[in-house]
C-alpha cells in the first residue's frame, strides 16, 4: 500500500498537530560523526536549530517539540491558519519575502524593501496563495530542508539528494498521544545512547526549556520583520561596495534583530492557559513565534518531572513503580500508568506504521472521517489507554 496523500495527513486550512520525521539519504550524516571518515558534522545541528527558530518567527506554525539526531530529525508542528488570518497584508508580504526573496536587481542587498512589500501587497490573488502557504507544514519543511541540503552538499562537494524523500508525517489526534509523542521526541538522544539525561540532550526542545529555567539567553535567530526604506536601500547600493554589503549581510545573519532571548522563547509555551477561550488564536506579538498558545494540560514542572523519570526507565523488563504524583497525573489523563514507560520507549512499535497517533476511539473516528473502516495499529494501542 502506498503512502497516504498529504491532503489525507493534514491540510493547511485546518488547525492540526503533526509529528514529522525527515531522514538523510545515502551514507550522509546530518549532524554526527561519520564512522567511515571520522569527520564530525555535529555543528550542523546548530544550522538546523537556528533555521527552525528563524522559520518559527515567520510561519503561522507552532514549534511544539523537536530533536535533531545524527541522520534524521523529529519535529512536532501545529499549523495555525487562524493566526495567519489575523496578519495584515503587509505582515504576510514581509514574512514571505524574508524566506523567499525571489530575484531582484540588487541581490547583494538581500533585504526586502518597502517597495518589494508593497508590490506583493498589490497582487491580492498571489497574496491569498502566500497566506495559505504560511500555514502549510509542507512549505515549512521545504523552507527548512532545501537550504540545509544545499549547504551540506556544498561542504561534501557533491550533488544530488541529501534527504531520502518526502518527510514522514503522523497526525496526532488527542492529548494523550501528543504527550507520549512529545516525550518520545525529547527522549530520542537518550534512546540512542547519545546522552544519559534530558538536561544533556543539546538540540532538543527539552534541553531548551531546561536551560531557559536556568536563565540561559541566546542570540535570537528570528527574522527582522521590518523592511528597509527605499531611501536606505538606495543609499546602501550607491555608497557601499558590494563586498562590504556581503560582509554586512553575513554579520546580520547571525542575529538579524540584535536581540538576546530565553533559549525557549521561540518554542510554543508548554502549558495551555485554561482561562483563554479555545477560539482565541493568541497571536504572538513579539516576532519570535506564531502564537502564545500552549499544547498540554499539564504544568511545565510536571512535564519535566515525568520526562526525567521516563528517561531513567530505559531497560526492558525492569518496571520501576511510577511515583504517586506522576501516576495520578497519568491516570487523570486516561493513561494506564503501568504502560506509560512502554508507550514512550516503544512508541514506534505502537504507532510506527500508523497514519495517526491517539486512542483507539480517536483513531476510529478519524478513519470514518477519512472514509476508511479503521486505521492500521488501532488494536495494538488498546492496552495503553484506561478508557479502551
Amino acid at each position: 500500500m502506498g503512502r497516504a496523500s498529504r491532503n489525507e495527513e493534514f491540510q493547511a486550512s485546518e488547525v492540526g498537530i503533526v509529528h514529522v520525521v525527515q531522514r538523510c539519504v545515502r551514507r550522509a550524516w546530518l549532524a554526527g560523526i561519520d564512522d567511515k571518515t571520522g569527520q564530525d558534522f555535529s555543528y550542523r545541528r546548530d544550522w538546523i536549530r537556528r533555521r527552525l527558530e528563524s522559520l518559527a518567527s515567520v510561519f503561522a506554525i507552532d514549534m511544539l517539540t523537536y530533536a535533531i539526531m545524527s541522520n534524521h530529525m523529529h519535529l512536532i508542528l501545529r499549523n495555525r491558519p487562524d493566526v495567519v488570518a489575523k496578519w495584515s497584508d503587509q505582515e504576510v508580504a514581509i514574512r514571505w519575502l524574508r524566506v523567499f526573496p525571489g530575484r531582484r536587481l540588487e541581490e547583494h542587498l538581500a533585504e526586502p524593501t518597502e517597495s518589494d512589500v508593497q508590490m506583493l501587497v498589490n497582487q491580492p490573488e498571489r497574496l491569498a496563495v502566500i497566506r495559505e502557504r504560511l500555514s502549510d507544514i509542507s512549505w515549512f519543511m521545504r523552507a527548512l530542508s532545501e537550504p540545509i541540503a544545499r549547504m551540506a552538499n556544498r561542504q561534501d562537494k557533491c550533488t544530488g539528494r541529501f534527504w531520502e524523500g518526502r518527510f514522514k508525517a503522523l497526525r496526532i489526534m488527542d492529548e494523550i498521544g501528543l504527550l507520549a509523542c512529545a516525550m518520545y521526541v525529547d527522549l530520542n538522544p537518550i534512546r540512542a545512547a547519545m546522552v544519559e539525561s534530558p538536561d544533556k540532550a543539546v538540540h532538543t526542545s527539552a534541553y531548551d526549556r531546561i536551560q531557559a529555567d536556568r536563565g540561559k539567553l541566546i542570540d535570537a535567530a528570528a527574522f527582522d520583520l521590518v523592511p528597509i526604506t527605499n531611501q536606505e536601500a538606495g543609499d546602501k547600493i550607491k555608497n557601499t561596495p558590494i563586498e562590504q554589503l556581503k560582509k554586512q549581510r553575513k554579520a546580520k545573519k547571525r542575529n538579524p534583530t540584535g536581540r538576546r532571548i530565553a533559549s525557549d522563547a521561540w518554542l510554543s509555551p508548554l502549558t495551555l492557559d485554561k482561562q483563554i477561550l479555545s477560539l482565541d488564536p493568541q497571536v504572538h506579538g513579539d516576532g519570535l513565534r506564531a502564537s502564545d498558545r500552549g499544547f498540554l494540560q499539564i504544568s511545565r514542572e510536571d512535564y519535566l518531572s515525568l520526562l526525567n523519570w521516563t528517561a531513567k526507565q530505559g531497560i526492558d523488563g525492569i518496571a520501576a513503580q511510577v511515583p504517586t504524583k506522576l501516576a495520578t497525573l497519568l491516570t487523570s489523563l486516561g493513561i494506564d500508568s503501568t504502560m506509560w514507560r512502554d508507550m514512550v520507549w516503544h512508541f514506534k512499535k505502537y504507532f510506527g506504521r500508523c497514519t495517526c497517533v491517539g486512542s483507539p476511539e480517536a483513531m476510529a473516528a478519524d478513519a470514518l472521517k477519512s472514509g476508511k473502516r479503521w486505521h492500521r495499529g488501532q488494536r495494538a494501542v488498546r492496552g495503553l489507554y484506561l478508557a479502551a
